[in-house]
């Protein structure tokens, strides 16, 4: 079953209004139903999944195991869900979300085809009243955003894409009836998560692919397979264990951490750890290794070079293998990515890479891309120019607080909340997966669980007491602020212009946007705030 837009059949008012139905909207609203409130998911898509319903770019699926990648809340889901594949490709993905909706019967309170426009504070009456592109009203006690941390796409900043008489994609809304690249001259922009998965996949039926790069990333192998029956089995009856290991675990997912600096160790030692790392296929491989790789720039950059060193012997021409490595960023301070053949992709004689730190785009013709040293000539264009992150899906929406202040000039020198989840004078709206919380630093199948179960405990908590309105302090925003910088700042992180800290977006105030103390150490500090009966929060209720 699929469900349908059809004519609007959202209450009027409603307990709680969840925006977005992804992973993060259906658990949210599934936890709702347990406390007995009514509910409406709004969701801007013809269909849920959120960010796997939207991106079907060529080669697009998970970076983290399938088997980790997954709700936990049901051990029965756990048992019953089989994946094929050690990551899962999008369409899978979306299977399983499908899966999980009809199977909690959580279709009937999804509203599709509707985006939510706007969002006004009733100080009076406690409630938010929601607006949505299809003129619908409701009103609401409490907001949930689960828009996604990566879902506003970007567009990049070239003039002239109005000329071209090509096609042109953007990765993340491609079209759903797929795209055809035989005997097409193909051009894609961007070498970012998206572009490392869709390059390989592009270059093997493409005529001639031509990649432009602005930044080349460390791109790590994947090792992908499909998963052996026996392990599979192996790993279900392992669920009861595993699962609560990754709700302790500093990132989501399950490891034994390292115990010494990378600088302890010699040459020969290091080189057998990244090698084993390399080997293994797992995008935090190299990170697991030593103390230090995210906080010292030295013991970084044996890691660093140990991948340009598998550049170098993968990709046969050194001009074009020192052109895909990375010297600009430490390694992981821009997200690394997982990649299958990227880089001998570039062996092949049909694919081409144009370095735009040398040879600047200028503007796209209506043949194709002209760079400071030519017209390059395609037939199709695609974009893997990145998101918005973490900011952009919350500020797409108007949403007006107390004393008529906007979130949009709230933020407007950079995200301010409490806890990742709560923004001071905007009550009763919480935010999952947002900025500064560990969201993009971890697993998010774990991160989101966390949040929603947190907001969900919340609301329980006000309802139980008879209370209307929760508010964070502007103090223990400020706080909270600030000690997201502090835990940022022991890292290499916050130097490196990327996304984490808004760069990739003209006129983004520069913050670095994640909570990065780890998840472990992030649910202690909520559960403390909760167990303090909402230290750093006003609870109050309605006068009416």
């Amino acid at each position: 079953m699929v469900a349908t837009p059809g004519p609007p059949s959202a209450p009027h008012s409603v307990d709680a209004v969840v925006v977005g139905a992804g992973l993060s909207g259906l658990y949210q609203l599934h936890r709702l139903r347990e406390l007995g409130l009514t509910a409406v998911v709004f969701e801007a898509g013809a269909d849920i999944g959120g960010t796997w319903y939207w991106n079907r770019y060529p080669g697009a699926r998970c970076d983290i195991e399938s088997m980790s990648y997954s709700y936990s809340f049901s051990p029965e889901l756990d048992q019953e869900w089989e994946w094929s594949e050690r990551y899962a490709s999008q369409p899978e993905i979306l299977r399983y979300i499908h899966h999980v909706a009809d199977r909690f019967d959580l279709r009937g309170d999804v509203v599709l085809g509707t985006r939510v426009t706007r969002a006004v504070y009733d100080e009076d009456r406690h409630l938010w009243r929601v607006s949505t592109n299809t003129a619908r009203v409701v009103t609401a006690r409490f907001v949930i955003l689960a828009t996604g941390c990566m879902s506003a796409p970007k567009a990049p900043e070239i003039p002239g894409a109005d000329s071209f008489t090509g096609q042109i994609h953007h990765t993340a809304r491609w079209p759903h009836e797929g795209v055809s690249f035989t005997g097409r001259r193909v051009a894609v922009i961007g070498t970012g998560c998206s572009g490392v998965q869709a390059i390989p996949v592009v270059a093997a039926e493409a005529a001639a692919l031509t990649v432009f790069q602005r930044t080349p990333a460390y791109v790590l192998p994947a090792h992908n397979r499909p998963l052996r029956t026996t392990e599979v089995e192996e790993l279900k009856a392992q669920y009861p264990w595993f699962r609560q290991a990754q709700r302790s675990s500093r990132g989501g997912t399950v490891f034994e951490p390292p115990t010494r600096s990378a600088l302890e160790a010699d040459e020969a030692e290091r080189t057998a750890s990244y090698e084993a790392a390399w080997d293994s296929g797992l995008l935090n491989g190299l990170l697991r290794t030593y103390t230090d790789i995210l906080t010292d720039e030295t013991a970084n950059e044996t890691a660093a070079e140990f991948i340009r060193s598998k550049i170098r012997s993968i990709v046969t021409d050194p001009a074009t293998a020192e052109l895909l490595s990375p010297r600009t960023f430490p390694f992981a301070t821009k997200r690394p990515c997982l990649g299958t053949g990227y880089y001998a992709t570039y062996n092949l004689p049909h694919v081409t890479l144009v370095d735009l730190r040398t040879t600047p785009i200028e503007t796209i013709t209506p043949r194709g891309i002209r760079t400071s040293d030519g017209e390059h000539l395609v037939d199709t264009i695609v974009l893997a120019t990145g998101f918005d992150a973490l900011t952009g899906s919350q500020l797409a929406i108007d949403i007006v607080g107390k004393g008529g202040v906007s979130l949009r000039t709230k933020w407007a020198d950079g995200p301010r909340n409490y806890l990742g989840l709560v923004s001071s004078g905007f009550p009763n709206l919480f935010t999952v997966l947002g900025p500064l919380s560990p969201s993009v630093l971890t697993n998010i199948a774990v991160s989101l669980e966390q949040q929603v179960e947190w907001i969900t405990d919340c609301i329980a908590h006000l309802r139980e007491r008879g209370l209307t309105e929760i508010d964070a302090t502007p103090r223990a925003e400020a706080d909270w602020g600030t000690r997201v910088a502090d835990l940022a700042a022991r890292t290499l992180y916050p130097a490196v212009d990327s996304w984490y800290t808004g760069a990739n977006v003209p006129g983004k105030p520069r913050v670095f946007l994640a909570y990065a103390g780890g998840l472990d150490r992030y649910r202690e500090e909520c559960d403390a705030v909760s167990r303090g009966g909402y230290t750093g929060f006003v609870l109050s209720a309605s006068p009416s």
